[in-house]
């Protein structure tokens, strides 16, 4: 059974080679046609239990900036439709799904207070569906839960002290989470906060705004975050300067997109 497992690990290691829109090496053994299926169904139950606004001016406006980031996606996202809703949900918030999916809560409306703040983030999310970092997140888990079955087909053989056994498993699933899956998560959220800068900027918008947006969202987040070690996102301040890193080649990007004509004009409501 030990050898089993090694081998069914070894296959996944092997298999699970890609590269994100940063050269960074990616474990994915995830197809994007599983993940379009997960992310449109997931948008649909999204739909039947949140409420949907259906206010004009909003909708046309978050429209209006989804738009002009979605055409200047590669050809392989930007052909296939792309579903915009905004639901009516006070936390400042919003997503993209594998499949074409993009959520707004309104209440971010409250905090990305220009068209450039707002393509500041919807940038950041669809980053997060071109770069794979979903399909990135269940290869980890798929991976990280084959490792553990090694780990305890292992432990099974060399303890035969059930207690001991318990305690190296709880062991291990602590480390895979903070050692593994947490840190990664994190390294999505900096690429997507990079790449986003680069969408934006290539549609037009002022990635300078960037910068306001994640400092309006420290202050309505103030008080309220998780240390950095546990969390998920790195800290607005950390942020906030790896963004400022890369507005220099952001701003040349936007550069070349206004004289191209792409400066949009979206009508906040």
């Amino acid at each position: 059974m030990k050898k089993i497992w090694i081998v069914a690990l070894l296959a996944l290691l092997l298999s699970a080679c890609a590269t994100s829109p940063t050269g960074r090496k990616q474990f994915i053994i995830v197809g994007d046609q599983q993940m379009n299926q997960m992310g449109i169904a997931s948008f649909q139950q999204m739909k039947t239990a949140k409420k949907v606004s259906h206010d004009p001016k909003t909708n046309a406006y978050v429209r209006c900036v989804a738009d002009a980031i979605i055409q200047q996606l590669p050809q392989k996202w930007r052909q296939q439709p792309w579903e915009v809703v905004v639901f009516t949900d006070d936390s400042a918030n919003a997503f993209a799904l594998p499949g074409g999916k993009i959520g707004v809560h309104a209440g971010l409306l409250k905090v990305a207070k220009t068209p450039d703040q707002l393509a500041a983030v919807l940038g950041h999310e669809v980053a997060h569906v071109l770069a794979r970092h979903g399909a990135e997140r269940v290869s980890q888990t798929l991976g990280t839960q084959v490792a553990l079955q090694v780990a305890n087909e292992i432990s099974q053989r060399k303890m035969e002290n059930p207690g001991k056994q318990k305690v190296l498993m709880s062991a291990l699933g602590l480390g895979a989470q903070v050692g593994v899956l947490l840190p990664f998560s994190r390294t999505h959220e900096s690429e997507a906060d990079v790449y986003g800068l680069d969408l934006m900027a290539r549609a037009g918008f002022d990635p300078r705004h960037s910068v306001n947006l994640w400092k309006n969202m420290e202050a309505a987040s103030r008080g309220r975050r998780p240390p950095q070690f546990l969390s998920t996102h790195p800290e607005p301040a950390n942020r906030i300067k790896k963004l400022q890193q890369h507005l220099p080649q952001a701003l040349v990007l936007m550069q070349q997109a206004r004289q191209q004509g792409r400066q949009p004009r979206c009508l906040q409501p």
